[in-house]
């Protein structure tokens, strides 16, 4: 029987932490041409930047004007709400994160948080109140980083149905193939320390699984690490979802080359789905095979 499969606009998001790095773009391009450039080529982004501080009002304009209109913002909740005060006494700052970037609209993507080691499975109850408390009008999504929230039990059970009643995504930070090639140099050991070294369960709780992915600086060392989420992403997209996945590397200097090489695979596999273009033309696109 054939199968209609979505379009790309519909089938997944594909994006990296950030979208200006001094080696990505051509010479001629400035900081100030960066986001312009980068939504040409990518269909979301990260937002890391929003956890540190809020944008003003006139730089979400700007955003919002210098984006391509199936752009999508995935913004991060600031620190002061996820790691500060745990999630509590948070509804003022909450107001005040999602109002300042409501005016982007449609080109909100997943708000997610991510929350620290020592946030865990003790901590379920004031997770609950605070995904309840969440308005309905936006996706969310929640990456955890304590060890009991990964070890297959009834309290991991919990926090995953937790998600499911309110089609929160559990993000996946998949790290294994940094660790796994834990090179000598300052740009790789500096990342083995920030990264968590965390266990990859893979599931959907709500309708956009929301993967990150981190490969080696040598990037030809994290390819096969890709495969697995290919073939899962096509799953997820057979089953009616919209996964987002961002590319990460150690200096993100080759995260397009990396990102590239997972969107030509899915192309090969569902050609209607079209493989990423870069600025770059010149760059080789590596075979795993």
């Amino acid at each position: 029987m054939h199968t209609e499969y979505p379009t790309h606009d519909q089938a997944y998001f594909i994006g990296l932490p950030q979208w200006h790095h001094p080696n990505w773009y051509p010479e001629h391009s400035g900081p100030n041409q960066a986001l312009q450039q980068y939504t040409q080529h990518f269909s979301s982004v990260e937002g890391n930047s929003s956890f540190y501080g809020l944008p003003n009002e006139s730089t979400i304009q700007q955003w919002k004007q210098q984006s391509s209109p199936s752009f999508r913002f995935c913004f991060k909740f600031p620190q002061t709400i996820t790691h500060h005060l745990k999630l509590q006494h948070s509804d003022r700052l909450l107001t005040e994160f999602l109002n300042r970037i409501t005016p982007l609209e449609h080109k909100l993507g997943i708000l997610w948080l991510q929350l620290n080691a020592s946030f865990g499975p003790q901590d379920l109850e004031i997770l609950e109140r605070f995904i309840n408390r969440l308005p309905t009008d936006f996706s969310y999504a929640i990456e955890v980083r304590h060890s009991g929230f990964f070890n297959k039990d009834d309290l991991e059970k919990r926090f995953n149905q937790i998600l499911m009643r309110r089609s929160v995504n559990r993000i996946t930070f998949d790290t294994r193939a940094l660790f796994s090639h834990p090179a000598g140099d300052p740009i790789t050991q500096e990342a083995l320390k920030a990264k968590p070294r965390m266990p990859v369960h893979v599931i959907a709780t709500g309708q956009h699984p929301f993967v990150r992915i981190i490969t080696p600086l040598n990037i030809g060392d994290g390819y096969a690490y890709l495969i697995p989420w290919i073939n899962k992403t096509l799953e997820w997209i057979d089953e009616g979802r919209t996964p987002y996945l961002f590319f990460h590397t150690p200096d993100n200097k080759e995260a397009p080359a990396v990102a590239s090489f997972f969107a030509a695979e899915i192309h090969k596999q569902r050609p209607n789905i079209p493989a990423l273009t870069l600025w770059n033309q010149h760059s080789p696109q590596p075979e795993l095979f």
